[in-house]
C-alpha cells in the first residue's frame, strides 16, 4: 500500500491460503454467504494460477442445491473443479446467488495455456477437512474447507 491509498477494509471479501499438511486449505470472506463462496472459488483457482493473469472471457452457468449451507460450498467448490477439468477453462471472477441450500452462479474464465498461466498444481476436489460456513460477526461470513491437490 503506498501513500495515499486508503487501506482496505476489514469487511472487504477476500481469500486466503491456509496450511494443512499435504493439502491446500481455502478461505472466502465478504459480507455474505454467497460472496465468501465466490472468494473460496477464487482462492481454490488461485492454487493453480494468479488469479490477475485471467481473463475473463467465457461465462459458465453453474446451479447446485444441497442440504445444508456448508455441504452446499463443498458441491459448489467441487463443480468449478469439474467445469475446469472437462472444459478445460480456468476462472478468474465468480458471480454467486444463495436462496436457502439453492446456489445459482455464473463463473468467468478463459481456456488454460500452459505457457501464459504455467498452473502450479491440480486441484483434485474439496473436501470436508476444516469445513465450515458461519458468520463470524455480524456482516463478515467464511467459507472455507481443505482441497485435495
Amino acid at each position: 500500500m503506498s501513500d495515499g491509498e486508503p487501506a482496505p477494509r476489514a469487511d472487504a471479501p477476500r481469500w486466503e491460503h491456509f496450511s494443512h499438511g499435504a493439502d491446500l486449505g481455502i478461505r472466502g470472506l465478504g459480507a455474505t454467504p454467497a460472496i465468501a463462496f465466490e472468494q473460496a472459488a477464487v482462492a481454490l483457482c488461485a492454487a493453480m494460477v494468479d488469479p490477475r493473469d485471467i481473463r475473463l472471457e467465457e461465462p459458465v452457468e453453474i446451479t447446485l442445491e444441497a442440504p445444508a449451507l456448508d455441504l452446499l460450498l463443498v458441491d459448489w467448490l467441487n463443480a468449478v473443479t469439474y467445469e475446469i477439468a472437462t472444459r478445460r477453462i480456468i476462472f478468474g471472477a465468480f458471480e454467486v446467488s444463495i436462496s436457502g441450500t439453492k446456489l445459482a452462479a455464473r463463473a468467468f474464465g478463459e481456456k488454460i495455456s500452459r505457457e501464459r498461466h504455467a498452473p502450479a498444481v491440480e486441484v483434485k476436489g474439496a473436501t470436508f477437512t476444516e469445513l465450515a460456513v458461519r458468520e463470524d460477526r455480524p456482516g463478515l461470513w467464511r467459507a472455507q474447507c481443505v482441497i485435495d491437490v
